[in-house]
C-alpha cells in the first residue's frame, strides 16, 4: 500500500500558507520559553517537535516534504504524490538495503504526472547525486504534454526512506539502488518505460538496464557519471594528488566525507552556504535561462532540506568513485553488453565530457546517439530547460511519430 498525497498548484499554496500559520502560532511556556509543537508527519502520525530555531540543524524529514510542495507549487500540471511501498525484504534477505533491526518498511518517494491521453509513452526520471527529483521542476509542464512523467526519489534521498548505509563494496551499493528500483518498478506495476537518468542517476540507470532491459524501451542518460576509470585521470590531477593538498582531499574522499556532512556540520549556518551555492550555480555561473527570484528561493531551500536530513544514500560515494569522480566498475567497460537503445544528452558546458560516450558507443551492439544542448552545464534541464526538452522529444521520437528517421533533429541541438 502506498500513502498518497495529491496535489495541484493551487493545493500546494494552500498547504504553503497552513504551514507558514502553523509555525506562527508556536505557544510559549509561562516564563517565555518556547515549548514543543504538536505536528503530524508525513505519514499520519501526531509527534511533538521544538521549533526548527532551537535545533543545530533545523531541519527533519517533514521539512523536506514541506519544501518539496513550495517547489512544486510552480508547476501547473496536477500530479500525484505518494510514498510508494517497497517492502523490507523476505526473511534472512541478503539485500542491503532491506536490513534493519525493526524490519520497518521502506518508501520511494514518487511524483506522478498522468498524461491526458491513455496511450502516452511512461518516462522515469532518476535525479542525480546530492540532488532528487525535485530538480525537474522546469521539466514537468513540458513534458507532461506528451508523456506519463513518473519522478522518483531514489532510496536514501529526498524524501524516501532513509536506512542505514550498511553496503561494503561497490557490487553492494550498486545493488543497493538498482534492486530497489526494481522493487519500486513491481510495486508500481511497470512492465515497460522510458528511463532518464541524470549524472550519477544515469549511472543507476544504465546499471539497472543491463540487468532488466526487458522493461527499459529507451535509456536517455543526462550528463552520466561513470564511463571515465582512473587510469583516464589526466597528468594535472595525478600530480595534484602527490601533494599535501591532494593527500588530505583523497583520505577526506575515502574516509566517506561528503559535502552533505559538511552542512550538516554547520547547523543553523548551513542554509546561508547553500543560499551561496544556488546562486552562483544557477545565478552567476549560469549560461543559459536564469532562476527568477521565486524560483531561486524554493529551490534552495529544498535543496537545503534534502542535503542536511539523516545521511544515507550520500554515502555510496566512495564505493562507486574513486577521488575524482572516476568510477570503480566505469560503464564504458559493460558498453559491449548493452541491449537498450540509449540517447546521452549533454549541455555544451557540462563537465562530464561525452567523448566517454562516443568512446562507449564504439563498443554498442544497439542504436546509440549522443546530443549536445546549448546554453547549458551539467544541469542542463534547468539551465535551457526548452533545449533539453526538444532533445528528449527527439531522442523519444520513435514513441511519437510514424517515420522516425525522418526527423530531423531540432534547431540549436548538435549530434555528435
Amino acid at each position: 500500500m502506498s500513502v498518497i498525497r495529491r496535489w495541484g498548484r493551487s493545493q500546494a499554496k494552500i498547504a504553503m500558507a497552513e504551514e507558514l500559520r502553523t509555525a506562527a502560532a508556536a505557544t510559549t511556556t509561562a516564563s517565555g520559553g518556547p515549548t514543543p509543537i504538536e505536528t503530524t508527519s508525513s505519514d499520519g502520525r501526531k509527534k511533538w517537535t521544538w521549533p526548527s530555531l532551537l535545533r543545530w540543524i533545523p531541519s527533519s524529514t517533514d521539512h523536506i516534504i514541506a519544501s518539496e510542495k513550495r517547489l512544486l507549487s510552480l508547476v501547473k500540471t496536477p500530479f500525484l504524490v505518494e510514498q510508494v511501498n517497497i517492502g523490507s525484504g523476505p526473511p534472512g534477505s541478503k539485500i542491503r538495503w532491506f536490513r534493519s533491526a525493526s524490519d520497518e518498511n521502506r518508501f520511494i518517494n514518487t511524483v506522478t504526472f498522468e498524461s491526458k491521453d491513455n496511450d502516452s509513452p511512461t518516462i522515469v526520471m532518476v535525479h542525480g547525486y546530492g540532488a532528487s527529483q525535485g530538480f525537474f521542476f522546469r521539466n514537468f509542464d513540458a513534458l507532461a504534454r506528451r508523456f506519463r512523467v513518473i519522478a522518483i526519489d531514489q532510496l536514501g534521498w529526498g524524501g524516501s526512506s532513509r536506512p542505514d548505509f550498511t553496503c561494503k563494496s561497490t557490487e553492494e551499493t550498486e545493488d543497493w539502488f538498482i534492486d530497489s528500483l526494481e522493487a519500486w518498478r513491481k510495486a508500481k506495476n511497470l512492465n515497460s518505460f522510458i528511463l532518464l537518468g541524470h549524472s550519477f542517476g544515469g549511472y543507476v540507470a544504465a546499471k539497472y538496464a543491463n540487468k532488466h532491459p526487458e522493461h527499459v524501451q529507451h535509456l536517455i542518460l543526462v550528463g552520466p557519471a561513470g564511463f571515465s576509470a582512473d587510469t583516464d585521470m589526466s597528468e594535472r590531477l595525478t600530480q595534484f594528488k602527490a601533494t599535501w593538498k591532494g593527500a588530505v582531499l583523497n583520505h577526506l574522499w575515502e574516509s566517506n566525507f561528503t559535502p552533505q556532512k559538511l552542512v550538516r556540520g554547520l547547523g543553523p549556518w548551513g542554509p546561508n552556504l547553500v543560499r551561496k551555492y544556488t546562486s552562483a550555480r544557477f545565478g552567476s555561473y549560469a549560461t543559459g535561462e536564469l532562476l527568477n527570484e521565486e524560483e531561486s528561493k524554493l529551490l534552495t531551500d529544498y535543496i537545503y532540506h534534502t542535503l542536511a536530513a539523516k545521511g544515507s544514500g550520500e554515502l555510496c560515494l566512495k564505493y562507486i568513485f574513486s577521488f575524482g569522480a572516476f568510477a570503480r566498475k566505469p560503464l564504458l567497460h559493460c558498453a559491449s553488453e548493452w541491449k537498450v537503445p540509449t540517447t546521452f544528452i549533454y549541455g555544451y558546458n557540462d563537465w562530464m565530457s561525452y567523448q566517454g560516450a562516443q568512446e562507449a558507443r564504439k563498443h554498442m551492439k544497439v542504436p546509440c546517439e549522443i546530443l549536445r544542448v546549448p546554453q547549458g552545464g551539467h544541469f542542463v534541464f534547468i539551465d535551457n530547460p526548452s533545449g533539453f526538452h526538444s532533445a528528449v522529444f527527439h531522442a523519444c521520437r520513435r514513441f511519437f511519430s510514424p517515420n522516425p528517421d525522418n526527423e530531423p533533429l531540432p534547431e540549436g541541438l548538435t549530434s555528435v
